[in-house]
């Protein structure tokens, strides 16, 4: 990672979001989210803005300068957001809540585009490498697929009855999607025509950890999937041959851990912790090469955008 080309930043619970020189482990930046805790961040693909999730409100920050006050506010959620995606062309983002709902909003305008309504509080979103479908899943353990074309659900899955489903993740060529829950369970379908869910076939169950799976994501390479826990550790799982066995075991953080994000070559990942820190870990030796301290409260969402432009 070349210093001048990443753009890393944190947030949680402390009503904070602070951007970091990666390599120096220095805070450069920090904006006040004054009006809530914040859930999830995102960095727009053309890194010039940073999108904060909240209760309710989702804010727009400008990535670049010292602006610390929002660009804009999308105002249209009830409670918690839980989940926000950038479209690869950064022209929308998506976003999942606790009220039930999954909204896309135009980044040039606040309305809401589309809203899609669930019978249960949503726990991730992602967009599809195509662009054109979202998969969410929910507290009820279901996961959806929502096909933008057609503006409605079209596949829906079960992994086990009535456990919460927390996060999923899909492989960047569509092949593989992956998902964790509540009971410490990751579920594997590969789709047999590189992302078309209608010939969608289980391939794998693994027992990840013992207790909550807070977050599963396959690296860029889809080469590695990584989960953590509350059980205060990061795993990394080798999804070649969709064989999903464990390559190593990620220990430091001393509480629970909530967020991961790969760096673009798959190499290093990023973690964010209950235990008020962040860290940096080199995954060719599972060391962790720079420790982010800062935050007063949980660190609960990272955001790492390292590809030049």
């Amino acid at each position: 990672m070349a210093e001048q080309s990443v753009l890393l930043a944190t947030a949680g619970y402390d009503h904070t979001i602070r951007f970091w020189e990666a390599l120096s482990g220095i805070c450069v930046r920090t904006i006040q989210h004054t009006d809530s805790q914040v859930n999830r961040i995102a960095i727009s693909p053309d890194k010039r803005f940073l999108a904060a999730a909240g209760n309710p409100h989702v804010r727009l920050y400008d990535a670049q300068t010292n602006n610390g006050n929002p660009i804009s506010s999308f105002e249209g959620h009830t409670a918690n957001v839980t989940a926000l995606g950038f479209q690869s062309a950064g022209r929308w983002i998506v976003t999942g809540s606790e009220d039930g709902s999954i909204k896309i909003w135009d980044i040039r305008s606040p309305n809401v585009q589309r809203d899609y309504q669930l019978k249960a509080p949503v726990t991730d979103v992602i967009i599809h490498p195509n662009q054109g479908e979202l998969v969410s899943c929910d507290q009820n353990g279901t996961i959806k697929v929502w096909d933008l074309g057609e503006n409605r659900c079209t596949h829906e899955l079960v992994p086990e009855e009535d456990v919460p489903v927390r996060s999923v993740s899909m492989a960047i060529d569509g092949s593989i999607l992956v998902a964790g829950n509540n009971k410490g369970n990751v579920y594997v379908w590969r789709t047999k025509n590189k992302g078309d869910f209608t010939d969608l076939e289980a391939v794998k169950q693994v027992q990840a950890h013992k207790t909550y799976i807070t977050k599963c994501l396959l690296s860029p390479d889809t080469r590695s999937l990584a989960t953590c826990s509350a059980d205060h550790t990061v795993k990394i799982w080798s999804s070649i041959d969709h064989g999903f066995e464990l390559e190593k075991t990620l220990k430091g953080h001393q509480r629970w851990v909530w967020d991961v994000a790969f760096s673009a070559d798959s190499a290093y990942l990023v973690t964010g912790s209950s235990d008020n820190s962040a860290r940096l870990w080199d995954l060719s030796n599972s060391e962790t090469i720079r420790h982010y301290n800062g935050h007063q409260k949980p660190v609960v969402c990272v955001a790492l955008h390292d590809i030049s432009i």
